[in-house]
Parts: structure tokens; sequence; C-alpha cells
């Protein structure tokens, strides 16, 4: 390379350095700020999740508390003081929902408190559904059991699988055990149904008279 040649790439080079410095000057504080945020950001974050932490350990200590009065009357008043926000606020009214011996109207009307709840998720609303059915049991019309299940039994729902187990339970109530050994073969050859769940499947399914078939593990 000639002296011109060389002369030249060393201009441009110490014009492309004073760009680039002139960039910098005018616009690094961008990158300055990206960084703070950054920086800011991920205390904040740790500091939600110490707090989040903090308070789910106090719910839970005020809930084991509360479980620890003798009777079930004193126990459900314990419950209801805890202080409690919305998620948590499901939990709880499911676990006063869980004595339905001792008072099952009572625990009906929770879960129906739980159920009808739109600030809550579907996973909470869903689970207060399967279990007011299951509190209910026969005092329930078939119908209006059915009507219950199919509305958590839609594809992507937390408790799909529970729920047309319940429904497959259904059509024995009717007399229907033919039905019943189709609907719950099915569901046992589910992906996601668990292992104890094919497990108690196959059980029933055999007892109607059907053969319950091979399935792998999911």
């Amino acid at each position: 390379m000639s002296n011109p040649d060389s002369f030249i790439d060393e201009v441009t080079e110490e014009v492309r350095r004073d760009r680039l410095f002139r960039l910098f000057r005018k616009y690094g504080w961008i990158g300055v700020v990206i960084i703070l945020g950054l920086v800011i950001g991920t205390a904040w974050t740790e500091w939600s999740k110490s707090r989040a932490e903090a308070r789910a350990e106090a719910f839970g200590d005020a809930v084991i508390d509360a479980l620890d009065h003798g009777t079930p009357d004193e126990r459900r008043e314990a419950l209801a003081a805890v202080p409690a926000e919305t998620g948590q606020s499901a939990i709880l009214g499911l676990i006063m929902a869980s004595d339905p011996v001792e008072d099952k109207a009572a625990t009906l009307a929770a879960l129906d408190k739980v159920a009808a709840d739109t600030s809550l998720t579907p996973a909470y609303r869903d689970l207060a559904v399967l279990r007011r059915v299951l509190v209910a049991g026969t005092d329930l019309p078939v119908a209006d059991r059915r009507s219950a299940l199919e509305g958590i039994a839609a594809p992507g729902s937390p408790y799909r699988v529970l729920a047309e187990e319940q429904l497959g339970y259904l059509l024995i109530e009717e007399g229907k055990p033919d039905d019943a050994i189709a609907a719950l073969t099915a569901l046992l050859q589910d992906q996601e149904a668990s292992a104890s769940l094919r497990a108690r499947l196959g059980q029933v399914v055999t007892a109607l008279g059907g053969t319950v078939p091979e399935v792998s593990g999911g």
C-alpha cells in the first residue's frame, strides 16, 4: 500500500473515532439509563420476591394457628379472621369449606363464594366448583352436577381430567355402564391423567366389566 493510501486510511479512521466519540457524548446517557434501569429492576424484583415470601409465611402461620382451635366452629371463626390477599382468600375459602360433615350448608356457601369471585384465577374457581359437586353429591340433581362439571372440563382447564372422571361416574349413577366404561377408558388413555387417576379408573372399569387397555406412563 502506498503512503498516500495509508495516510487516507489513517485520516478516515480518525474521522470515524471522532464521530463515535461525538455520538457517545450525545447519546451515551441512554446506555447509562438502561444499565441503571436493569440494576433497579433486579433490586425491585428481589425485594418484591422477599416481601411476597414473608407475606406467604405470615399467612401460613396464621392459618396453622387457626386450625389449632378445638371445635369446627372455633376453627372457622379463627380462619375467617386471618388477613388474606386475593389469592390467599381463595385458599382460605377452600380450607374453610373442608369440613362438610360438621356443616354441609356452610361448606357449600363457602365454595359458592370462591367459585363466584371473578377476581380469582380460574384454577381457584374451578377447584371450588369441583369440590362443590363432590360435597353436594346426590343432594344436587345429576343435570346440575353435569352442567357444573362440563363447565370446568374444557380443554386447557386445570381440573379437566378430574371433572371428566366425575362425569363418567355420573353415567354410572344414571345406570349407563357401557357409556361409563367408554368414557372412563378414554380418560384412562389421556396423556394428562396421572398415575393415581389411571389406577382409580382401571379399578372402576374392571368393576363394571370392562377391559383396561395397556397405556404408557404420562
